[in-house]
């Protein structure tokens, strides 16, 4: 009977020591077509400034988040963002935004007076409960003094189970959404 009992105490600590691995994740690039390449006459392109892309509270932890049912919200603790989720955001969107508006320049540093402005606050960018991952949120462009506000809420469904998914189905939306800003940007000019 006492020959067990180091064996016991060996498989509790070693069920104790056990962690859950922790994975980071970053929004994907999406595949680009040739972007043109900047020159001496960036001046006398059209510019965007790129100047801030926000999230909740719930959104701007490190955790990816779920939400359970209609009022639950689960922030992972071993699936974790490899960077702030606004700051990749806004990389991808002045990504994405230079992708579709060949021609311009589009940055998240100010580029000078003659440049529009965006501002994007995000307020969905997780995985739901009936396989659905949502991005919503609204965008303000300032145009020569003149203000647009849209509104955005997609909700795009995962073809695979799983944080990968969830992640590259996010990523897809907002390379979406980013084309939309890139639309409006275009029309206005």
């Amino acid at each position: 009977m006492m020959k067990w009992i180091p064996i016991a105490l060996a498989l509790a600590v070693t069920a104790c020591s056990t962690t859950p691995e922790t994975t980071y994740y970053q929004l994907p690039a999406a595949e680009k077509s040739s972007a043109a390449a900047a020159s001496s006459s960036d001046a006398l392109r059209p510019a965007v400034f790129v100047q801030h892309v926000s999230v909740p509270d719930y959104l701007a932890g490190n955790g990816l988040v779920y939400q359970s049912s209609d009022v639950k919200y689960v922030i992972a603790s071993n699936n974790l963002w490899a960077s702030p989720l606004d700051q990749q955001l806004q990389q991808t969107l002045v990504a994405d935004l230079s992708d579709a508006l060949p021609g311009w320049l589009v940055s998240a540093s100010p580029l000078g007076a003659q440049q529009d402005t965006l501002n994007v606050n995000v307020t969905g960018f997780h995985g739901r409960y009936d396989g659905q991952a949502v991005i919503s949120g609204a965008w303000v462009l300032e145009h020569q003094g003149q203000i647009i506000k849209r509104s955005f809420a997609l909700t795009l469904p995962q073809t695979e189970d799983g944080y990968d998914a969830l992640v590259r189905t996010l990523a897809k939306g907002w390379q979406q959404e980013a084309r939309q800003m890139a639309d409006a940007i275009r029309s206005k000019s």
